[in-house]
């Protein structure tokens, strides 16, 4: 008598970890690359080695299945990252460049690494890194130099289930974080003002932290407290989601929520100051005006982003400069459907429990 075939040994899936433990506008500029990943990787366990405040975001990219909670101050490389188990098959670092990065990741023994080269460690293959270059490109440049297609267009998120609690509205958000990016809150107040009078709805975000700042603007343009979400706390990202794709415009610094408004398509007015529009910039489009004024100083970093002061190129913005661009911009898109890339809204991405 034959033996009965045993039925073949259940593996686990094959696991990608991924390294931006970053903010909110690092990880929709990366969504290009994450994609890319997942396209040329559909069977793999794709994580995400970021902030566990982001967790909202990361399901809402659609693409990423666990978020591993990984942070450090400002925009450092987390000393430990805990990876459960055998290192991943494959481990690629969006985070930056250089060895605090490539080593925190060789020691979990990935299959392999992708990274940028960096001659700190001369054992990490890999393309030569631009200081002028835009991060959507940046990292579709990685990926491509390693034979992984990706397309720094493709940076939409789908649009989420909930809905708007102001349809329509203007966002003002004047926070950012760090002054140097912060445009002064009197000329946010002036805007939202004038917007206001010219019959805008106006809501005044803000971030964690932030309360005092978006209540002054609030104030000053003569809005109810009412109008103003968040401040306490980071405001629920499917909510602030829902804020911005159902928005009419958004005017806004440098900082996470102008990638949102352009991850959603929603039109907005961006305004630049320590750093060029060329590195971090919403791609070519009318509906995203970007107000910039180097003077002569032709660099993609003129000032200091993390200054503890608003950037001089920041403050030649004008009021009346930002009212035009408000004026100029097109009307958003027809109301879209949540979730783009699928028929359902994205599952959330699963958080380990903290021990």
């Amino acid at each position: 008598m034959s033996a009965t075939p045993r039925p073949p040994r259940r593996t686990a899936r094959p696991r990608v970890l991924v390294l931006r433990a970053l903010g909110l506008g690092d990880l929709l500029t990366a969504v290009p690359a994450l994609r890319a990943l997942r396209r040329h990787l559909p069977g793999h366990e794709l994580v995400l080695a970021a902030p566990e405040r982001l967790a909202g975001a990361a399901a809402a990219t659609g693409v990423l299945d666990r978020l591993l909670p990984a942070e450090a101050p400002g925009r450092a490389v987390p000393t430990t990252l805990a990876w459960p188990g055998p290192g991943p098959d494959l481990a690629v670092d969006l985070h930056g460049n250089g060895p605090p990065s490539h080593l925190l990741l060789q020691r979990l023994r990935p299959g392999r690494l992708l990274a940028y080269a960096h001659p700190g460690t001369p054992g990490v293959p890999g393309p030569v890194w631009r200081e002028d270059e835009h991060e959507r490109d940046r990292w579709c440049r990685l990926l491509t130099w390693y034979g992984i297609p990706a397309d720094p267009a493709d940076l939409s998120i789908p649009v989420p289930a909930t809905p708007s609690p102001a349809p329509g509205a203007v966002v003002v958000h004047p926070g950012a974080d760090a002054a140097a990016r912060c445009w002064p809150a009197e000329r946010f107040a002036a805007v939202a003002r004038a917007l206001r009078a010219q019959g805008h709805r106006v809501v005044v975000t803000a971030g964690a932290g932030e309360t005092a700042l978006a209540g002054c603007v609030a104030a000053r343009a003569g809005l109810p407290p009412d109008h103003v979400v968040g401040g306490t706390a980071d405001v629920p990202f499917d909510r602030l989601a829902a804020l911005v794709a159902g928005a009419r415009c958004v005017v806004v610094g440098d900082t996470g929520l102008a990638h949102l408004a352009t991850a959603l398509g929603t039109p907005s007015v961006v305004l630049f100051g320590p750093v060029s529009p060329r590195l971090w910039g919403p791609p070519p489009d009318p509906r995203h005006h970007v107000l910039w004024h180097p003077g002569d100083d032709p660099s993609p970093r003129p000032g200091d982003a993390h200054g503890r002061m608003p950037d001089e190129r920041l403050l030649r913005i004008t009021v009346d400069e930002v009212l035009a661009a408000v004026r100029n911009l097109p009307e958003p898109l027809p109301a879209r459907t949540p979730a783009r890339h699928g028929t359902a809204a994205p599952p959330p991405v699963n958080v380990p429990a903290r021990r």
